[in-house]
């Protein structure tokens, strides 16, 4: 009865579905692309599970930007493990669909996965005929999971994550969510927090192995592309970079470095989502800051009267922080949970968070213990420790220090979750 209500309930929005990617398409195109995937209809003809050349499947789901990058190492590793399997990578996410295509390439399918009423995901699994399916972090859809136990696909919850909001969310379905965290194959959790949360609702089979996004290691090239970028922009000006913010947090950033009033300090902003580039510029010219778009400035340099360079561009992440002095992790000054932390810490960098880490509770409070980080709550903090770390590089460089020892000593998740997926797998065997 539960996941009835629930399925009325997905048939019920369903209508609405291509108003909200119209919508969305206002600003980024890309919605307006693939429509027939997210219904479960498929119709590549080199991707037909029909064939008897086909390779057997491995599925892997990540919605967005933050799981695809993370899986990067999974993948490499699993492509060890089953040489003979193709990957098939699903997102929910144009920016998720296109950080897939600069990781992987052609070396893994790609696809959305569909909205999850019944005869989507049936017609998904039809299609593909996955031997077994990998979600990452936290994407309960339930008739997706009911429909893996249904035609025997092992389904695993990898790197799996809980807040305690998330949590009391799930638990309001506590039936439902009870029966869904039951039919999966496996959990690897990333912290005894998480798994304690997921036994609280209901859930089985949960091993703790770490995250992993501490095994993300830089581009080989970052260090050398983001001081060719420094050089451009500035070697001898402080730089600070607000990575990955989300929407308001432009506007204390800005009301901060006006009351630093740091001399020659140039402040890159990245947005988390390329839709919000024109609104964050708006924003800019509004307030009469004089700003450049990353995107405009090719190789050239950058007018040293320039204030703010707004990085309108896509998968230069890595090059941003070899660029900056300092940075600050977007999504973390207002409620939003966070952006990732850790590829900061991994590349050297001192790193400021605000006081909403939910979303990676345990990486955000052992980076503050171990001084990689620190924390700022609000305009006038932000300030302070902007004046404070920019006039102090010896301390600067201990928090960078300790931001790379941190995230050497957290690496070895990705083993873990391989190890917990063949056990789980050959268990299963075993007992069919």
């Amino acid at each position: 009865m539960p996941r009835l209500l629930y399925t009325l309930l997905i048939y019920a929005l369903l209508p609405l579905t291509p108003l909200k990617l119209l919508w969305r398409g206002l600003r980024q195109p890309e919605y307006r692309q693939h429509w027939a995937e997210r219904y479960g209809f498929y119709g590549q003809p080199d991707q037909t599970p029909h064939s008897s050349q086909r390779p057997p499947l491995i599925w892997l789901h990540c919605v967005s930007v933050g799981e695809t990058r993370a899986a990067a190492p999974l993948i490499a590793l699993l492509q060890q493990r089953y040489p003979q399997h193709q990957i098939l990578l699903t997102h929910a996410t144009p920016t998720g669909r296109e950080a897939g295509e600069q990781l992987f390439g052609e070396r893994v399918l790609r696809c959305y996965l569909p909205y999850d009423t019944p005869g989507a995901v049936r017609r998904f699994l039809n299609h593909f005929r996955p031997q077994f399916g990998l979600i990452m972090e936290t994407e309960l859809w339930f008739n997706l999971i009911a429909a893996c136990k249904a035609h025997n696909t092992p389904l695993l919850l990898v790197n799996a994550r809980l807040s305690a909001r998330s949590a009391r969310g799930y638990g309001k379905l506590a039936r439902l969510t009870a029966q869904g965290l039951q039919s999966l194959h496996a959990i690897a959790a990333q912290s005894e927090a998480d798994a304690a949360r997921l036994h609280a609702l209901g859930a089985c089979r949960v091993t703790v192995t770490g995250n992993l996004k501490f095994d993300v290691t830089p581009p080989a090239d970052a260090e050398a592309s983001g001081q060719a970028l420094r050089k451009r922009i500035g070697a001898d000006r402080p730089v600070f970079l607000a990575a990955s913010t989300r929407e308001g947090e432009e506007s204390l950033i800005l009301d901060a470095i006006a009351e630093a009033n740091i001399a020659q300090l140039l402040t890159v902003i990245v947005p988390r989502h390329p839709q919000r580039f024109d609104e964050v510029a708006s924003l800019l010219q509004a307030r009469g800051v004089r700003y450049a778009r990353r995107s405009g400035l090719g190789d050239a340099l950058l007018p040293r009267e320039t204030q703010v360079l707004l990085g309108d561009s896509m998968g230069e992440m890595f090059t941003y922080y070899g660029a900056c002095d300092l940075t600050l992790i977007g999504g973390s000054l207002l409620p939003y949970g966070s952006q990732n932390l850790i590829e900061a810490c991994a590349m050297g960098k001192p790193v400021l968070i605000g006081p909403h880490s939910y979303n990676f509770a345990q990486a955000s409070a052992q980076a503050l213990e171990c001084g990689a980080a620190q924390q700022v709550d609000g305009v006038e903090q932000l300030a302070q420790a902007l004046q404070h770390l920019l006039l102090h590089p010896l301390q600067r460089e201990a928090m960078a220090q300790a931001g790379l020892k941190f995230t050497q000593e957290n690496r070895g998740a990705t083993a873990r979750v391989v190890a917990v997926i063949v056990n789980s797998l050959a268990a299963s065997l075993h007992s069919a």
